[in-house]
């Protein structure tokens, strides 16, 4: 059996399968389904430091191949999670990474000294990348001096590792990992969504309330591993890929393409029983290719030269 461990940081997860963040709850509400302990993380639903209701309804639109939302990061806030989550998380066994949001950094660096300060939170993820709210997130993940910012004052107040969550956005998503990685992360992930927009044509509204919101699923799977590729090519930390996984192809194509790990979201909800699939289809891959671990798979494309 192959050696399907990645390191990240400080932390080393048993296979580089993550539940994505936003569209796997707290995680929690899967555990009588399956042990999420067998998973290499579980990226809980992003928090703020206090409770966020997040946009009305309609705030979830299926699209061909794929899935708009605009839900607008509700949650319960940082310290709801760490009363009423957090300890049954650590009771389940769980690798948990935490999606870090905020509106400041100032606040970011809040949440993530709360999570620091508790057993059972393994990593943060910073998400500074949401394409639909008004406030923070995108205003960092846009810009290359928030970005480094951002990461840089976060850096400064936990010693967990450190994961920025880049935007797809953007003209140059390389330079974006480049100014995490000089800024003191210990890994990046990438894409969350693309921003984009449903119009319901009998009523010429959109079918958001927000007007526009955050596309996912196979639809964009081509850009994000073009995306991962790119910042493979420039930066040395590890790298976790998503967007659009929903078979052992795609997770092994991201992996190929340069991912460390990956993040596998909207496929929950379709099938959300894949994990284990994923997890045995890397693992029989690696058999089949005689390859010792999943890093020995990491960023090899080759040229068809």
């Amino acid at each position: 059996m192959a050696d399907l461990s990645v390191p990240i940081g400080s932390l080393t997860l048993k296979n580089p399968v993550i539940a994505a963040s936003g569209c796997f709850g707290y995680g929690v509400e899967y555990s009588k389904a399956f042990d999420i302990s067998t998973l290499g993380g579980v990226a809980v639903k992003g928090l703020f430091l206090n409770e966020r209701e997040g946009h009305a309804p309609p705030r979830i639109v299926e699209t061909p191949a794929g899935m708009l939302n605009a839900i607008g990061l509700q949650g319960i806030g940082v310290h709801r999670f760490v009363a009423e989550k957090l300890p049954e998380l650590r009771a389940l066994g769980a690798t948990t990474i935490v999606n870090v949001c905020g509106t400041t950094i100032d606040e970011y660096c809040e949440v993530s000294r709360i999570l620091s300060d508790h057993d059972g939170v393994h990593a943060l993820e910073l998400n500074i990348s949401c394409p639909n709210i008004k406030e923070g997130g995108i205003q960092f993940g846009c810009s290359l001096i928030g970005t480094h910012d951002v990461v840089s004052a976060v850096r400064k107040v936990t010693s967990l590792p450190l994961i920025p969550k880049l935007t797809p956005n953007v003209t140059d998503p390389a330079s974006f990992a480049r100014a995490s990685e000089e800024a003191g992360a210990d890994a990046i992930s990438l894409v969350n969504t693309f921003l984009a927009m449903a119009i319901d044509v009998e009523t010429r509204q959109p079918k958001l309330t927000t007007g526009m919101g955050g596309l996912s699923g196979p639809a964009i799977r081509p850009i994000a591993v073009r995306m991962v590729y790119e910042c493979r090519q420039a930066v040395k930390i590890p790298i976790i890929g998503m967007g659009g996984i929903a078979t052992v192809t795609d997770a092994l194509e991201f992996i190929i393409a340069g991912a460390n790990a990956l993040q596998v979201g909207t496929a929950n909800f379709v099938e959300p029983l894949l994990w284990q699939g994923l997890i045995d289809g890397i693992n029989a891959y690696l058999d089949r290719h005689q390859l010792a671990g999943v890093g020995d798979l990491v960023g090899q494309v080759r040229s068809r030269k």
